[in-house]
């Protein structure tokens, strides 16, 4: 950040002025300002000499001009950071690199844009659920096997709607009425070591699924009793006419002695059919341990159907933006321009591991609604290329 900012408050004169003095765009003064970056189609001395103008003609003393363009001691620096910064944290291990925090569409920028509420905030109802060929695929794969019968892992980056689609299945499968009994053991605190939590086990999952299934008994004490305990429990109430989905959350962290057990729970079985189907939702790790190449799961390995939660391809962005902005009676065209849409995909398009595109939906809104609050905070009615290079 350079010394240019400070200065630019001291003489109580605001980016946008020293913008249309220089008859650049506002996001060029703020990539300039904050990283430093010159504009290419410019001459930088000419630049540079036409800002100092500016200075002078506020009133700005030789030794501000002379060190305006040169970087912002930290103790200034930090001072002026603003309370939500939007540049991930060099120790933030859960996030990918080029990643943003969550972001929070700021006052202001709702009053720039005439926007009442952030678009891609959590989602209010099923309603508000983008939907494209790819998770269509994946919803009903999961009705499937909820509905009749089936071992699936649902596998996808973090922020690629593994829990929307989760909510969905449930909320499909409520408004139905359908006679399935969802078991979902709880997964706060789970890892697959114990020292770094609490494992999940089978003997946890058996007693989730007689609470879920047979609630007015109390689940036996002895491991062998609470299994057969459960066994029965599944029976009874498949000759009542009901069907069982065992769901799991957080699945890349399960242990791998609980994935190989996992085998043993689809083998329950009242005559030829199968009494529990079983969903794991998890994130790519979980794609590492169910690897043919893992000799320990390899039962498990042949049972199991993966389908993974793909990316927003590049081609579809336009669409996606469109249907999260509908939500807010907004128009994509009243928040960014093409060139903007261009900027999001590639800042996004190769950021991932093993140059993997990161455009899931968490990513887009994170960065779409950093850009709206830069360009609310510099003047600029829309998002462009140049504020989201400045992000």
């Amino acid at each position: 950040m350079l010394n240019l900012k400070a200065t630019l408050t001291d003489l109580d004169q605001r980016q946008i002025a020293l913008a249309k003095h220089l008859n650049v765009s506002s996001a060029t003064v703020s990539l300039l300002i904050n990283h430093r970056q010159w504009p290419r189609t410019l001459d930088q001395d000419d630049l540079r000499k036409r800002i100092e103008g500016f200075l002078k003609e506020h009133g700005a003393d030789d030794v501000a001009v002379n060190t305006a363009f040169e970087e912002m001691e930290p103790e200034r620096a930090n001072a002026k950071a603003p309370a939500n910064p939007t540049k991930k944290a060099n120790d933030d291990q859960e996030c990918e690199p080029m990643l943003l925090r969550k972001q929070v569409l700021l006052p202001e920028t709702k009053r720039a844009f005439a926007i009442f509420r952030d678009p891609f905030d959590d989602l209010q109802s099923v309603d508000d659920m983008y939907v494209n060929p790819d998770i269509r695929y994946i919803r009903e794969s999961m009705y499937q096997v909820a509905r009749h019968d089936g071992f699936l892992a649902v596998v996808g980056e973090s922020g690629a709607g593994k829990s929307t689609v989760r909510k969905d299945l449930i909320n499909r499968l409520e408004k139905e009425d359908a006679p399935v009994l969802i078991i979902e053991p709880y997964v706060i605190a789970m890892e697959d070591k114990g020292e770094k939590g609490k494992a999940l086990r089978t003997s946890d999952i058996a007693h989730a699924i007689v609470d879920t299934v047979a609630p007015l008994e109390r689940p036996k004490s002895n491991p062998e009793a609470r299994f057969r305990q459960m066994h029965r429990a599944l029976k009874n109430s498949y000759e009542s006419g009901c069907r069982h989905v065992l769901i799991i959350e957080e699945a890349h962290c399960l242990p791998i002695s609980t994935l190989k057990h996992l085998k043993r729970l689809r083998e329950l079985e009242s005559g030829f059919t199968k009494l529990l189907s079983i969903i794991l939702i998890g994130q790519s790790e979980l794609m590492v341990k169910l690897s043919e190449r893992n000799p320990e799961v390899r039962e498990v390995v042949q049972r199991i159907e993966i389908a993974e939660l793909q990316p927003v391809k590049p081609e579809r962005l336009e669409e996606f933006l469109k249907f999260r902005l509908a939500r807010q009676n907004k128009k994509l065209e009243e928040i960014i321009d093409a060139s903007g849409l261009n900027a999001i995909i590639d800042r996004l398009i190769n950021a991932g591991r093993d140059n993997r595109s990161l455009l899931y939906p968490l990513a887009i809104g994170n960065l779409m609604v950093a850009a709206m609050n830069l360009a609310a905070s510099v003047g600029e009615p829309l998002i462009t290329a140049e504020v989201v290079k400045g992000v």
